[in-house]
């Protein structure tokens, strides 16, 4: 055993992957279809892909283990009379050149480790079992370090035990990319976190900055880290203008595009095209606004959805804005009060908090029904798509000439690269509901299940504040029908609040 076991056992996965390799030439001792080895050998090599997958899955965990185990063993080995700080800094070079890791790289390598194998049993048994990849275990590591154990542990449950009494909804996270999985664990932590997220964004908007990085060819980086809700209404707004000069006399693709629409805005007196993201909410159309000198305002609609108790200012549970995630309950109230240019009457189910389904009799898909696909989707429903574009298209999944509704159970909203993708080839989008985008079946007949928004129920104020008026400034004063909860116990605290009675 030991050592030699450990040669032996690599020996072994040397001796498969030869064996993978010749199966990947067509040169293994069976085809994979005698009948049509072409279409045989690329299902193997799907095959392969997906097998490989499970497999660097499972080697992550056990890198990550042999790599806790070597601090632990090198740090009795060292003894007590050597600093901690130099034993950090010996055993993170030693890993990181037997990894052939740079300094920084190493240290997050142990970092995360220690993470998924001592705080996160879960993650671990998800990695072992190729549930997960080790870049969906950095995500887990990175969103569950500001939390205590039970918050990490909730979070962990949601994503990863089907039996917890809220399991995230839709395609495994394992399935989803791990950008994808980093925003719906962020948007979790942000709707459980302990602590408010109020204080929170009020540090980060203290720290609120522009910065130039230098880049290679003659190129640099200008950023901003911004309050969210400005930075997606200018993002909006740089989407909407560059979709707009789009034609078939302009070369320009569209980052091209956004980035000199970008460059004239800081540039000039801000002579380009305004053009507004057009789109709707559950609740509320909001507009970010920004003013050049001495010029009009440029505006930008923002989409948020503001839970009914937290727009009364009765909760702190955060809004979310759309294409970007929660936000702190007073930045959804401002929008609302500054700026929405119209609100919509929004029925929900109050089981899960996901909005409720609305049908109509004719082709065209009108705006109203557009924000429910949004709402449902949050974004093109492709898998592993980020695309959440206002002018995603409205798209029939069974279409119209062929006996299809115009209902949200048969609409989707793929961006405009995936809705080329599914009529120009055998990509087919699978059954949606009310509540579920649709999925997707490939060209080769395999399923990939859609990523799915996690709805929660609205969180309920403290039963003190029950018939109580809203908060002094709140915008509901001017809104006389904004949202009706199907929640009997609210209903008539709600209707005396939205409706109050004449004097």
């Amino acid at each position: 055993m030991g050592k030699a076991a450990v040669v032996r056992a690599f020996e072994e996965i040397k001796a498969a992957l030869a064996v993978l390799n010749a199966e990947v030439d067509g040169a293994g001792a069976v085809p994979f279809s005698a009948a049509d080895p072409l279409a045989g050998l690329a299902d193997g090599c799907l095959e392969i892909l997906a097998g490989s997958r499970e497999v660097e899955s499972g080697i992550a965990g056990v890198k990550a283990r042999a790599a806790v185990g070597y601090v632990e063993s090198a740090a009795a080995v060292a003894g007590l009379d050597v600093p901690v700080r130099a034993q950090e800094m010996a055993v993170s070079a030693e890993i990181g050149c037997v990894l052939a890791l740079g300094p920084r790289a190493a240290s997050s390598f142990l970092v995360t480790s220690h993470a998924v194998t001592a705080t996160l049993p879960r993650t671990l048994e998800a990695l072992q079992a190729g549930a997960i990849s080790w870049s969906h275990a950095v995500v887990m590591a990175d969103e569950t370090a500001c939390l205590d154990g039970a918050g990490a542990a909730a979070l962990e449950a949601h994503f990863l035990d089907p039996d917890a009494p809220d399991p995230a909804r839709g395609c495994p996270v394992g399935q989803l990319p791990a950008h994808r999985f980093k925003a719906k664990a962020r948007t979790w932590r942000e709707r459980h976190q302990a602590g408010s997220i109020e204080k929170r964004h009020a540090k980060g908007v203290a720290e609120r900055r522009v910065e130039f990085r230098p880049d290679q060819d003659g190129m640099a980086w200008l950023s901003a880290y911004l309050p969210a809700d400005q930075a997606q209404a200018g993002w909006n707004r740089l989407t909407a203008a560059a979709r707009g000069m789009q034609g078939p006399d302009e070369p320009r693709s569209m980052p091209q595009l956004r980035a000199d629409t970008f460059t004239d805005a800081i540039l000039t007196n801000g002579t380009t095209n305004d053009a507004e993201t057009r789109g709707s909410s559950s609740v509320t159309e909001g507009a970010g606004a920004a003013r050049d000198h001495g010029q009009s305002p440029i505006r930008a609609q923002v989409l948020v959805t503001v839970p009914v108790f937290s727009l009364l200012g009765q909760t702190d549970e955060p809004a979310m804005l759309d294409g970007y995630g929660p936000i702190p309950p007073s930045m959804a109230r401002a929008l609302v009060a500054s700026g929405a240019g119209s609100f919509y009457r929004v029925l929900v189910d109050p089981r899960d908090g996901a909005p409720l389904e609305i049908g109509r009799t004719s082709y065209r898909v009108t705006g109203a029904m557009r924000a429910w696909l949004r709402l449902r989707d949050g974004k093109c429903p492709f898998p592993g798509c980020s695309n959440n574009s206002l002018d995603n298209d409205a798209d029939h999944i069974l279409a119209w000439a062929n006996g299809g509704t115009t209902g949200i159970s048969n609409l989707g909203q793929p961006c405009p690269k995936h809705h080329k993708l599914r009529h120009t080839t055998a990509w087919k989008p699978t059954p949606a509901t009310k509540n579920e985008p649709p999925g997707w079946t490939s060209p080769t007949g395999r399923h990939y299940q859609s990523e799915h928004q996690d709805w929660e129920p609205p969180r309920w104020p403290n039963l003190q504040n029950r018939g109580r008026a809203p908060k002094e400034g709140s915008p509901l004063g001017a809104v006389p029908d904004l949202v009706h909860f199907q929640l009997s116990p609210a209903e008539d605290w709600l209707d005396r609040v939205l409706h109050p009675p004449s004097a």
